[in-house]
């Protein structure tokens, strides 16, 4: 069943609700509401400026809501959590809804996707920090301001190897990286290995779950600073 956002609130969060059970998400109950929200926002913005492929209740929760709770367990309490390239808000908003005791911090380089993204967390109330900037530049400056960021997560920013030469040079500067990756993750950890960017970090798969109707399944990666690196 198709759900846009021209549909009540209340209609949405039903259908959102279906949609998790047969999938057997452990969700808080007050977030699937904020969920709807977020959704019906997102897909409103989404007619004016391409924020999210996924534009049914269907999508929003097997790929944006699962690939989110999928992070969550991986992240401990009171973390402080940079999403990387944000775009629409997926996952940093969504882990700052189901995870309310975590900082989240969005950071994203398009004018444009900001200012959206700034409207869209006006409308639901959620006062998270967002940076119009790239996101290593966020992670050192945090980091000259005495604090850092625990976990940085990214998904569908850019190739492994792409993202290690932007955060293998400062991995001093943060906890570690969580990736969410797809089929190809094993082909990207080879050409990074082979490109020398895996010298001072290690990647490895904590995690998988399958892609709903697709043989295929995500991987989350965590890539951490070698010891005595």
């Amino acid at each position: 069943m198709q759900t846009h956002h021209n549909q009540p609130k209340n209609v949405l969060a039903e259908a959102i609700r279906n949609e998790i059970q047969p999938l057997g998400l452990d969700l808080p109950d007050k977030a699937i509401p904020e969920l709807a929200a977020y959704a019906k926002i997102l897909w409103a913005w989404n007619d004016r400026l391409n924020l999210t492929r996924h534009t049914d209740v269907q999508q929003f929760v097997q790929r944006d809501v699962t690939d989110t709770a999928a992070i969550g367990p991986h992240i401990k309490t009171n973390e402080r959590v940079l999403d990387v390239g944000t775009g629409g808000g997926v996952p940093g908003v969504i882990l700052a809804i189901l995870r309310r005791d975590l900082t989240v911090e969005l950071s994203d380089t398009s004018t444009k996707r900001i200012a959206a993204l700034k409207s869209i967390l006006v409308e639901l109330g959620l006062p998270l920090t967002i940076h119009h900037q790239p996101a290593q530049q966020v992670v050192l400056d945090t980091r000259r301001k005495g604090r850092s960021f625990d976990t940085l997560v990214v998904r569908a920013v850019a190739p492994l190897q792409k993202l290690l030469t932007w955060f293998e040079p400062i991995s001093n500067s943060y906890g570690r990286l969580l990736v969410i990756k797809g089929p190809r993750w094993e082909a990207e950890k080879q050409e990074s290995r082979h490109r020398g960017f895996l010298k001072k970090v290690t990647a490895r798969r904590i995690a998988t779950w399958p892609i709903p109707g697709n043989d295929t399944e995500s991987v989350l990666l965590e890539i951490k600073r070698r010891k005595n690196s």
